[in-house]
Formats: structure tokens, sequence, C-alpha cells
């Protein structure tokens, strides 16, 4: 999966002491706070590609954060209700390929319903390859054919978990109505995603984390 030297991750924030910002952090600021400083490490990393990188950013220390969940599942389930209006696009279901997905689609269906208790939206996961006893399942939870879906992914650098997913939603029936991603790399996942017809709103972007232009050469890895 990833071999890394031991590195440090998590931004060092500068605290000032003199002066107070008066005004509060919205839900996405705050949850950017916490991807900075649990999620970026900095360091040398040996990708699933093989590729060498100094950054990586390992979400799921965010996606399986208490604090951080709530906030992903406000933001992320604002973003769906933004999307589907824009659209005019129903949804009926949200899910993604296990693990990147699972915490943070949970985490958008209970805000979904915290929301409105009568809320539809169901969640479900994709595994990698379907179950070999029981059901035989690919899908777990719940997902219905014909169903309209959010797939969601914590990290897109070449789309290839998302589009497992989209793969595997689609041979099941389900209709994908668009992807969201807690953070896009702009390493081209995003593009080839969208090349399949399927529009892709990021929560963050590359840009966002480090401030740095996406056009550097320095690589983001996931976990």
């Amino acid at each position: 999966m990833l071999a890394a030297i031991p590195t440090k991750c998590g931004v060092l924030m500068q605290h000032s002491t003199h002066s107070v910002d008066v005004n509060p952090l919205t839900p996405k600021e705050q949850l950017l706070e916490i991807l900075k400083e649990k999620s970026v490490c900095r360091g040398a990393f040996t990708l699933a590609s093989g590729a060498q990188s100094d950054f990586y950013v390992d979400a799921k220390l965010t996606t399986s954060d208490p604090r951080a969940a709530l906030l992903v599942g406000s933001v992320g389930w604002e973003l769906v209700k933004e999307t589907t209006r824009a659209g005019i696009i129903h949804v009926d279901s949200i899910g993604g390929l296990t693990m990147g997905a699972d915490w943070m689609a949970l985490s958008i269906g209970i805000a979904a319903h915290l929301e409105d208790l009568q809320a539809a939206l169901r969640v479900f996961s994709v595994r990698k390859s379907a179950k070999e006893h029981g059901r035989l399942k690919r899908i777990e939870g719940n997902f219905s054919p014909g169903d309209s879906v959010v797939v969601v992914d914590d990290v897109i650098t070449t789309g290839g978990s998302t589009i497992q997913a989209i793969d595997a939603i689609e041979e099941a029936g389900g209709r994908i109505a668009f992807v969201i991603a807690l953070v896009d790399r702009q390493e081209g996942g995003r593009e080839n995603i969208e090349k399949r017809g399927h529009k892709v709103v990021p929560i963050f972007t590359r840009a966002e984390l480090t401030g740095a232009d996406a056009r550097q050469r320095s690589h983001i890895g996931i976990a």
C-alpha cells in the first residue's frame, strides 16, 4: 500500500496574542483546519504507484475523527443539496468504494437525517470485490437497483477508486447523479471521471490544503 520514512503529520497552527478574531469559522473552514492539522503529512513516501512523494494526505485521520465527522456530514450534506438543486437532480443514496468512502458517506447520511428525520437518503458501501460467502454481494448496505446515487471518495488522485465504485454501481443498476470528493489532488482524477460523463464536486482542492500551485511536481498520496 505505502512505505514511508517516519514523518510528521499536521501543520503547526500559528496563534497570535495580539488580536482576537471575533468572526467564528464556518463549518467548512473548521473542517479545512482539521484536515491541515491531522491529515497533511510531510516527509519521504513511496506511493502504491512506486512514485516518490514528499507530501501525503492521510484523509482517514480526519474522516474517522468524531468532531471532524460531524463537519464532514454537515458540509457534505449542504453540498449534496446545492448540487441537486442546481441540476434539478433527485438523489436516493450515497456511497463509494471501501474504505475511503465509508466514514464520509455515513457522516453525510447522518447529517441528512439530523436535519429531517423523514429524509430518504440511504447509505451503502462498495466492496473491492464481491463477497465470497453469504449473499455474495459487491454492494453492502442500503442500495437498490434504479437508485440515483452520489458517489463519494475521500481523496481523488487518478480517479481509479472512484471509477471502480461507479462501474460497480452501474453494473448493479444504479445511476450516478454526481461525485463528491473531500480532497481533489488536481492530478487528473477529476478529469478522468468527468470524461465518463459524471460531474465531480470537490469540497477542497490540493491548492486549498497547501496554498501551492497545483502544477507543482510534489505529489500528494492517499491512505
